[in-house]
């Protein structure tokens, strides 16, 4: 196995030990949403796990290293909130990454499939995804397709990379970068230091409280 997939691999193992809820993530006042984690989720459903695409797309799916979804709305008009990680080995990596999340007057859509909603969140819990969401008044059939009314992404880059960036480059407001370390180090969302990151990484950091 190569370096950069074993580092990919180390990543997803790391974030498959992370909360439903992102750590350190702040709630926006008393409105409701319900966090769940849907990459990687904790069985393996494979395949199956959440993902993001554009409207009318069927090939050009974003499958982010770690997604977080947090449903909001009504099961009338729902639409889900997202959080992102992305580990980026290499600098062609990244600027591929930050262009699928890039602004754009385009819609982006978060499909959740079937087998991933009836599946517990936590294992060995007999409440369902498709429940616990609190948009779906039943058990659904086919996928369900949100829109993205937010979007927040971590990126994380190996020590070389992420020195030279922080020096000579302006994220955009929706970005947020860390060392390949914050993601691979054991009891990574207990870090105070990513913690208060992502605190600031949410809506609620953007109002006065």
């Amino acid at each position: 196995m190569s370096y950069l997939k074993y580092l990919d691999c180390l990543v997803r193992e790391r974030l498959r030990e992370w909360p439903q809820h992102p750590p350190g993530m702040l709630k926006r006042g008393s409105l409701p949403g319900a966090w769940l984690r849907g990459r990687p989720s904790s069985e393996p459903v494979g395949a199956a796990n959440p993902f993001l695409k554009f409207p009318g797309s069927n090939r050009m799916r974003t499958l982010p290293d770690g997604l977080w979804l947090n449903f909001g709305g009504t099961p009338v008009e729902p639409f889900v909130d997202i959080f992102a990680i992305e580990a980026c080995a290499t600098l062609p990596n990244l600027l591929d990454k930050r262009s699928r999340f890039a602004p754009s007057t385009q819609s982006l859509l978060a499909v959740c499939p079937v087998p991933w909603l009836l599946a517990p969140a936590v294992p060995n819990d007999e409440v369902p995804r498709w429940k616990a969401t609190g948009v779906m008044r039943r058990a659904p059939t086919v996928p369900l397709v949100l829109p993205v009314r937010d979007i927040r992404v971590m990126y994380g880059l190996r020590d070389a990379h992420y020195e030279g960036f922080a020096r000579n480059q302006v994220p955009h407001a929706h970005e947020y970068f860390v060392p390949m370390r914050a993601l691979t180090d054991e009891n990574g969302a207990d870090n105070p230091a990513l913690q208060d990151l992502m605190s600031r990484a949410c809506a609620a950091a953007n109002f006065m409280s």
